[in-house]
């Protein structure tokens, strides 16, 4: 991925923000949560993907896939930090073992550490996309929590600047 040319930008309106608000209590799951934004970092993540790819982020039903890949062939992993070119994908190896997308697309929603807040026209960055393969065969780490500490899980990690940028995915995933 070239960082100046690649990302692209969708920016989180007040109405996308509002409806991820509302469907936080219908997604949550029972897993560790290293940030208080978590929940709503994902669901913001697969609007963004909804918007880039559908053209309109109310046309993907956030219920729906609980428990499945975010979009079929696609899984969205999302994280809300400043956007810059150190950051990696990360796939928690618990997660990496039970589903197999064909692809996860990395989305970082651009935000400031020390104040983990979502607020309206936040930036939301496509980064680029790796295949479960290049998962599968990534190195692993032990994560921490944001605020310090081991966080209890370990991650597959690709730096940014190692994915393939995002308009090489296929157009039509449900033909692959």
């Amino acid at each position: 991925m070239n960082f100046a040319r690649d990302p692209v930008r969708i920016v989180i309106s007040a109405q996308m923000l509002r409806a991820a608000e509302l469907a936080k209590g219908l997604v949550q799951v029972n897993r560790t949560i290293a940030s208080p934004i978590d929940t709503l970092t994902g669901i913001l993540g697969e609007m963004v993907w909804a918007q880039y790819y559908f053209g309109d982020w109310q046309k993907h039903n956030l219920v729906s896939n609980r428990g499945k890949s975010d979009f079929a062939q696609v899984e969205i992993k999302t994280s809300a930090f400043r956007f810059n070119p150190r950051l990696n994908l990360l796939v928690r190896e618990d997660y990496s073992a039970k589903r197999a997308p064909k692809f996860y697309v990395q989305i970082i929603i651009d935000i400031e550490p020390k104040n983990p807040a979502i607020a309206p026209n936040t930036n939301a960055y496509i980064c680029g996309y790796a295949t479960a393969d290049e998962v599968a065969n990534a190195p692993l780490r032990d994560e921490n929590k944001k605020g310090g500490g081991a966080a209890g899980y370990r991650c597959k990690f690709i730096p940014i600047l190692k994915l393939h940028p995002i308009s090489e995915l296929p157009k039509d995933l449900k033909r692959i």
